[in-house]
């Protein structure tokens, strides 16, 4: 189906559509999301035809809080609901068994169900209004860069939905932290928008489980994803190549000096601070991508710890490995 796809800021108009078993773009703090009724199989569908995603790619559900995420839950692991208690509305997904009234296509014929209540308040206002929750991945074509504005899901998805809810640029800018329990010990799967150092802070020593998977037990597990369409290599201990290629662009946490011959390079925190980096990031890698006069991207990481940790996870996961 074609649409005239529409840019607004009225939740009403986007819960019609939703009721309407159409798929519509919300806005979240982490990135902006392709949202369907999360109990119609048929309005999940659109979602992995739209954004050309594999079926065994399991999708988050959002939900306002955790009175509505008990009901699509079979059960909530202690651990878990003091998290959610602490850090809901917010970054944070907990990956826990599901009932049956969740669709299977929606986690992928798993077990356990991905269930978030994301912090924007537009989008907070839009689940409250609903009587059901919202299947929602980032909302670009899968395996691309995820879009932090309205204009980045419209430059996108454009004739594919109805409506787009702009609730202005997200605030974190990398998806949520997806966090399980498994064999008595809290599990993150995927790191997020809620640093590690926080997260045990509250639920004492984690386990990391965020192994690249062809076949994945929790959205955003694959091992290629969040790539732009040139090819993107991660420059480790500052080694960059010597290369006398002009058509380069250059991306990197702090200011730099001693870089290679390039068109563009972006800085993504003049300050160092990981939290503007991680708010600019995919925005970045957009321009970089959409430059015509680039034709390769460098990245180097950024300082390993905190939401760093994250913004790595997503580099490592768009860049091209390098033979060793």
């Amino acid at each position: 189906m074609v649409f005239q796809t529409l840019i607004g800021t009225d939740p009403a108009k986007a819960a019609q559509w939703l009721l309407d078993g159409e798929c519509v773009a919300i806005p979240t703090e982490t990135v902006y999301g392709l949202a369907a009724n999360a109990l119609n199989a048929a309005a999940v569908v659109r979602i992995f035809e739209i954004k050309n995603r594999p079926a065994f790619d399991p999708l988050i559900v959002h939900v306002s809080g955790l009175e509505q995420a008990e009901r699509y839950a079979a059960s909530l692991p202690a651990p878990l609901r003091t998290l959610a208690e602490r850090f809901w509305p917010g970054p944070l997904t907990i990956l826990v068994p599901k009932r049956d009234l969740i669709p299977d296509l929606v986690t992928s014929g798993l077990p356990q169900v991905a269930l978030r209540a994301p912090a924007h308040p537009v989008t907070q206002a839009l689940l409250r209004a609903l009587h059901f929750p919202l299947a929602a991945p980032s909302a670009n074509p899968f395996g691309y860069i995820s879009p932090t504005t309205a204009q980045h899901v419209y430059d996108q998805l454009q004739n594919k939905i109805p409506y787009i809810l702009d609730g202005g640029p997200c605030k974190v800018g990398v998806e949520s932290t997806i966090v399980g329990y498994e064999k008595q010990e809290t599990v993150i799967y995927r790191l997020g928008g809620l640093e590690l150092e926080t997260i045990e802070q509250i639920a004492g020593p984690v386990r990391l489980d965020i192994r690249q998977n062809s076949h994945p037990a929790a959205p955003g597990m694959l091992t290629t994803h969040y790539a732009p369409r040139k090819p993107l290599y991660l420059v480790e201990d500052d080694r960059w190549p010597a290369t006398a290629a002009q058509k380069t662009g250059i991306l990197t946490f702090q200011a730099k000096t001693g870089l290679p011959g390039h068109a563009l390079h972006i800085v993504l925190s003049e300050t160092g601070d990981l939290a503007e980096a991680a708010q600019q990031l995919f925005a970045a890698l957009r321009t970089l991508d959409q430059n015509a006069g680039i034709d390769v991207i460098l990245a180097e990481p950024c300082p390993d710890k905190g939401l760093g940790r994250a913004i790595n996870d997503r580099l490592r996961r768009a860049a091209i490995p390098v033979a060793k």
